[in-house]
């Protein structure tokens, strides 16, 4: 099986000589079809800034990113927008949708975006709002939802044309601990029945505990890679194997299992 995404030394500098940061540093890593894989590290680690170049926000100063064998570094123009919106979907922490619209209308907005006729999509939007359960938020505007639902509908729109990978960054962080952990289960739901790909960066080691691969990042590198495959291993016992690491990277998290 071939790999949906290659990073290869990808670094990103800010600052010059004696005050520059070195968010990335040539980190090299894979990502499979299929895969859950989490980004974890504290803040000022790199790990929204490795997302960000992946999405095309950022642009990394060496190093290349491949999806599917194209070199994204190199595209331009229609293949550009194609890939920003056809190849990832984008989840973020702050919800990102817009006020006028109602959820329906943020959902579908990729569409129009992208010229893809709505009737393609109706059955993918029931089936979506069916399982994040958003049904009764379609008609409401975000101001008449919850974090919770706003999150969802977001996550429905970064689904909406099936994208190669999703990303996710800090997709928990605005939401209470009942909320983070309805939208985790939806995720892993998605990565198992849909064979979804994910790749989520989070500082939350609850959220983390819910992927299958994580790597953690400190001062712009790889510096450690816990994966969940002993046999039988429960999310909680995940939850604490990530825990001792972060404890170790001076980070952590509140226990809200």
């Amino acid at each position: 099986m071939k790999a949906i995404l290659k990073i290869d030394s990808l670094r990103k500098y800010y600052g010059k000589a004696a005050n520059q940061t070195k968010a990335l540093d040539g980190i090299t890593f894979q990502v499979m079809p299929g895969e859950f894989l989490g980004i974890m590290g504290s803040s000022g680690s790199g790990k929204s800034t490795l997302l960000n170049c992946i999405a095309t926000v950022t642009a990394p100063d060496s190093g290349s990113i491949i999806m599917k064998g194209r070199q994204i570094r190199a595209l331009r123009g229609r293949e550009l927008a194609d890939y920003r919106g056809k190849e990832i979907g984008y989840l973020f922490q702050s919800f990102e949708l817009l006020d006028n619209l109602t959820g329906r209308e943020n959902i579908m907005l990729p569409l129009s975006l992208h010229g893809v006729p709505e009737e393609e999509s109706k059955e993918r939007l029931e089936q979506l709002a069916a399982y994040l359960e958003i049904k009764d938020v379609l008609c409401k505007f975000p101001a008449q939802m919850s974090g919770g639902q706003k999150q969802r509908v977001a996550a429905a729109r970064a689904l909406i044309l099936n994208p190669g990978m999703i990303l996710a960054d800090e997709p928990t962080g605005a939401l209470d601990s009942k909320n983070a952990k309805a939208l985790m289960e939806k995720l892993a739901g998605l990565n198992e029945d849909e064979k979804a790909t994910i790749l989520m960066v989070t500082h939350d080691s609850n959220a983390a505990s819910y992927c299958r691969r994580i790597l953690f990042i400190q001062d712009g590198n790889i510096c450690h890679e816990l994966r969940r495959d002993i046999p039988k291993e429960s999310r909680q016992l995940f939850y604490e194997r990530i825990i001792k690491v972060m404890a170790q990277l001076g980070g952590g998290s509140a226990n809200v299992f």
